[in-house]
């Protein structure tokens, strides 16, 4: 049996905690089967009284000084946020230990730099956990399907928001009551805005789009929307379509670009997402060669993220014995990514317009004139509660765009028009 190999934890909360609990109830299983014993020799944290499960010796506030220990081998991230996290891992991986991380932020903003560190020092940089919790991902991504092409990767990312709309479809309750209850059962954050605006999900999408298409992707090149605007009317509009409404990271690629999207959007209920409730995540793969996949499970919490941790900690401790180093990030497709403006898709618009005559053929001139074809068209109501809702073919956002800006100049319409995306429908 080798010597042990040395790990610092840098961050001890709900998902740390747990790593440093697995890391010492599994030690002989971790030992069996990397071949080498893992030893936690040190824990940074910024309140150290509040960790009483953590051997006082282990503990301390100098997180910098931790990670230039020599004796370290393997260092593990779960601080998260950008600075000071992103100058300690360069430190660590420059000075030849292999890091595993949590940090979606971080690796979605700048994971260039890091990646370049890893490379130039011949260690890992790992991290499964980043998205999706203990759903095994990144690496089917990066190693099961490399020899595959894939075309699509669209997905729930985000608990928080799939629990938010799973219980409007559920139970009609609206966006403000959906969220207050998220938030009494632990959910949903005292400040819900990286969840609800989108940015978890669109930090995630940029780490799957960079990793499935091999082009460097950041979280400024994801189009981004949240699910705050989405009422109780479009849920019920989407039942009567057969849909329900989810958060989607939509990542796809062409032979010469690729386009990535966060945003609420319809999906048929037959459609395997459709079915993925509460705060649980999926991922739905299309690659050229294997088809169709999807990958479901707990996407966030304590205990499951930290199992997302220990697998690619296992991985690069065996690395690490063996001299070597595992698959790094690739970037040589190098695709242009494209703006949301020239991204097609369908779309549901629900009209509040004045019941008379003549209306429905000015607005069916209006979609013409700028080139969207409207595939289906009903009204709900009559007189002054009347709405059209109209769901369009494939369009440009852009031509979508300058069709609902000319409607608005139309005398007949009464508020602005609302506006969803439709996704996974059978020709899409």
């Amino acid at each position: 049996m080798s010597d042990s190999l040395k790990v610092a934890l840098l961050g001890c909360g709900v998902v740390g905690s747990e790593v440093a609990r697995l890391l010492q109830e599994q030690a002989e299983d971790l030992t069996a089967r990397i071949g080498a014993p893992l030893e936690l020799a040190g824990v940074a944290v910024r309140r150290p009284n509040r960790h009483p499960d953590i051997d006082p010796s282990l503990i301390t506030t100098d997180a910098r000084e931790l990670v230039a220990r020599p004796d370290i081998d393997l260092v593990i991230e779960v601080i998260g946020g950008i600075e000071p996290v992103r100058s300690l891992l360069l430190e660590a991986l420059k000075s030849g230990k292999s890091v595993v991380s949590a940090n979606k932020a971080l690796l979605a903003e700048d994971g260039a730099t890091l990646y370049e560190a890893a490379a130039g020092a011949g260690v890992d940089l790992y991290y499964e956990a980043a998205v999706a919790g203990a759903i095994p991902l990144l690496r089917p991504l990066r190693e099961s399907l490399a020899g595959d092409r894939i075309t699509r990767v669209m997905g729930i990312v985000n608990g928080t928001t799939n629990f938010i709309l799973s219980r409007m479809d559920a139970t009609g309750a609206g966006f403000d009551e959906a969220l207050a209850e998220a938030t009494e059962l632990g959910y949903a954050e005292a400040d819900p805005s990286a969840d609800i605006d989108g940015f978890d999900a669109a930090a995630k999408a940029a780490i799957l789009a960079g990793l499935a298409f091999h082009t460097r992707v950041t979280t400024s090149d994801v189009y981004r929307e949240g699910i705050s605007d989405v009422t109780s009317a479009d849920i019920a509009s989407a039942k009567a379509m057969g849909c329900t409404v989810k958060l989607l990271a939509i990542c796809e690629r062409t032979e010469e670009s690729v386009s990535v999207r966060v945003h609420p959007a319809m999906i048929p209920r037959t459609h395997p997402l459709a079915g993925v409730s509460d705060a649980y995540n999926a991922v739905f793969v299309e690659a050229e060669a294997a088809g169709s996949l999807m990958f479901y499970g707990r996407g966030a919490g304590g205990a499951p993220t930290a199992s997302a941790i220990l697998g690619d900690l296992v991985a690069v401790a065996r690395n690490k014995l063996n001299g070597g180093r595992g698959s790094g990030a690739s970037t040589y497709a190098d695709l242009r990514v494209v703006p949301m403006a020239d991204v097609h898709t369908r779309y549901h618009v629900a009209l509040d317009v004045a019941d008379r005559p003549g209306v429905l053929a000015t607005v069916a001139g209006a979609f013409a004139e700028h080139g969207v074809s409207i595939q289906t068209v009903r009204q709900e109501g009559r007189g002054d509660a009347a709405t059209l809702v109209l769901v369009t073919h494939s369009a440009t956002d852009a031509a979508l765009a300058k069709t609902v800006d000319g409607l608005g100049g139309m005398g007949f319409l009464r508020r602005p028009a609302n506006v969803l995306r439709v996704e996974g429908m059978p020709s899409d």
